[in-house]
């Protein structure tokens, strides 16, 4: 059952509401933001990699406050330990029972702060919980609750002690993005305004969390015709032949594109994907899904470029008018 035109105008009406909301923290970053929610809605993750101080914690706490949910902030230290994440098991001398203590994980959305830092053993602990939903202690699985989202940052301009993801860590992540510095005249208007140090503060919810897992659901049975499906795989099997990678787009990438693509078509208000959803989506998906070959990256070639030719080189197909 696929929805009905209402369905998706009211989809793409409430949408809004939540970027405009958003927005109030982060000022001129309107494709970030709509990026983050799509992230939220098709139930996946984000890494954000950017320079200290563009507002990667605004854009959690206010993504938290606009949807009535939770906020944490961990961050990420070689010495920290995934008892420090996940939450430890603590025995109760009083009762004579051991109770289990939540971790940070444990909130609607979750700030991983320069996750690289941390070592293999605390990133994988991290993305367990992204991957299951749960976190089990002393056997007894622990819920992290809906909706659930993680957004991990990592600082390009330093890499000294620092635990590279690996690539299968890194398709765990549905989109890679950045927030990048403002513009001139949004640079001023916040100068303008220092004397609010927490911009999220101020925003008010919008919806509940139970809206959110609604919305989800509802942009999950939008039509996908099989022409965009086959479109998507025929890229999928590009990049994988593309003579400057060596690692293309998985399964998992593929599911991913196709969840995205549907809120982001409900987003735009239609009942049905587009390829222009498929290309205007290909650079956040794709960026940490493509491998790139030692010669590639020793002569200098960057993954945007590499994207760019698969998107010439594949035809899409016609677009559909219902």
């Amino acid at each position: 059952m696929t929805i009905t035109r209402e369905q998706a105008q009211w989809f793409a009406s409430t949408f809004q509401q939540l970027v405009n909301n958003i927005d109030l923290a982060i000022r001129g970053k309107d494709h970030a933001v709509r990026l983050t929610l799509t992230c939220l809605l098709s139930q996946g993750h984000l890494l954000l990699e950017d320079n200290p101080g563009t507002g990667k914690t605004q854009l959690a706490k206010a993504l938290a406050n606009t949807v009535q949910g939770t906020h944490s902030r961990i961050q990420f230290t070689p010495d920290l330990l995934p008892s420090d994440v996940t939450g430890v098991t603590i025995y109760d001398q009083r009762t004579q029972q051991f109770s289990f203590h939540q971790g940070p994980i444990f909130a609607t959305i979750v700030l991983a702060d320069e996750i690289n830092r941390a070592s293999p053993k605390t990133q994988s602990a991290l993305l367990e919980v992204m991957e299951e939903g749960h976190v089990t202690a002393d056997g007894v699985r622990h819920d992290v609750g809906a909706p659930f989202m993680v957004i991990a940052t990592q600082n390009p301009i330093e890499q000294a002690g620092t635990y590279r993801l690996p690539e299968a860590q890194l398709d765990r992540f549905l989109m890679k993005t950045s927030l990048g510095y403002p513009d001139h005249e949004t640079t001023v208007e916040l100068l303008s305004q220092a004397e609010t140090r927490d911009r999220s503060a101020t925003i008010s919810p919008v919806i509940s969390a139970q809206a959110v897992a609604q919305m989800s659901a509802l942009a999950a049975r939008l039509s996908v015709d099989p022409s965009i499906l086959a479109y998507v795989s025929r890229l999928s099997e590009e990049s994988r032949r593309h003579p400057h990678v060596s690692l293309g787009l998985s399964i998992r990438g593929g599911l991913a594109y196709i969840r995205c693509a549907k809120v982001w078509a409900a987003s735009q208000g239609r009942d049905h994907v587009t390829p222009d959803d498929i290309k205007d989506l290909a650079h956040p998906i794709l960026c940490h899904r493509l491998l790139l070959g030692d010669e590639a990256q020793f002569t200098g070639v960057e993954v945007d470029r590499v994207i760019d030719e698969l998107l010439a080189d594949v035809a899409a197909p016609a677009h559909r008018l219902a």
